[in-house]
């Protein structure tokens, strides 16, 4: 009898507001709709609440969600499942950070996360795909330029060592990068609809002068969503390649 598919862990870093939670579900389950039809089983771990993260080699991928805590803040839960991101990136496990997982990775690995200087992104934004972005397994489909939602005051302030740049816009130079063959961080949210990018847009709006405009500019972003499906393909191959080669 074959082995069963080792796992796609979603590390649950954060919540959405409760609202937002109880008309359109959480950022993990934003994730899964996202994902798509994928062949793995999926699990849900939260390090927040005491869930003990799987060997690196235990799991066929690890998606990390966005968070509204900061990473530089230094909690221990936060700490600790940057060790873990490390070295599931360092043993070639498929990850993806995203917002806060993006930051988390970053940090990890060598760079540095914290405070933005322009302070707050949010809304839909216009990101550009870098050159070396053209030969990336998760990036080389995307257009040289596409929309994206984001919401975040925190950034990846310096990549680590040998990561390569794969998308910017004029506010933030580092939207996206990847370590070594299959480790990414994306500061933009490719599980965000509208609806919930709207939502944050009204939970700003009083810090925003322009809130009505950013509302008004939120619109559909496949191209940055079609990330996702993308991710689970390739854990998928890895997976398929590791269960022939046992």
């Amino acid at each position: 009898m074959p082995a069963a598919a080792r796992p796609l862990v979603i590390v649950k870093v954060g919540d959405t507001h409760p609202e937002l939670a109880a008309t359109q579900g959480d950022f993990e389950h934003w994730i899964l709709r996202g994902l798509g039809d994928t062949t793995l089983p999926v699990v849900v771990l939260d390090p927040r609440r005491g869930d003990t993260l799987p060997a690196p080699e235990a799991t066929a991928g690890a998606m990390v969600t966005g968070s509204h805590a900061m990473v530089s803040h230094r909690e221990a839960w936060s700490e600790a499942t940057g060790r873990w991101l490390a070295n599931a990136a360092r043993a070639g496990v498929p990850v993806l950070g995203i917002c806060y997982g993006h930051q988390l990775l970053a940090d990890a690995l060598g760079g540095q996360a914290d405070d933005h200087p322009q302070g707050l992104e949010i809304g839909t934004v216009s990101i550009d795909r870098l050159p070396a972005a053209a030969d990336d397994p998760l990036f080389q489909y995307l257009p040289a330029h596409f929309d994206a939602q984001v919401v975040h005051r925190q950034s990846a302030l310096q990549l680590p060592p040998g990561a390569v740049r794969l998308a910017a816009n004029a506010w933030e130079p580092n939207q996206a990068f990847r370590v070594g063959e299959r480790a990414w961080g994306v500061q933009f949210h490719p599980e965000f609809d509208e609806r919930a990018m709207r939502a944050y847009v009204d939970r700003f709006a009083g810090e925003l002068p322009d809130a009505d405009t950013l509302r008004a500019r939120v619109r559909p972003t496949p191209a940055a969503a079609g990330l996702l499906p993308r991710f689970a393909a390739i854990a998928e191959a890895r997976e398929a390649a590791f269960a022939a080669a046992a």
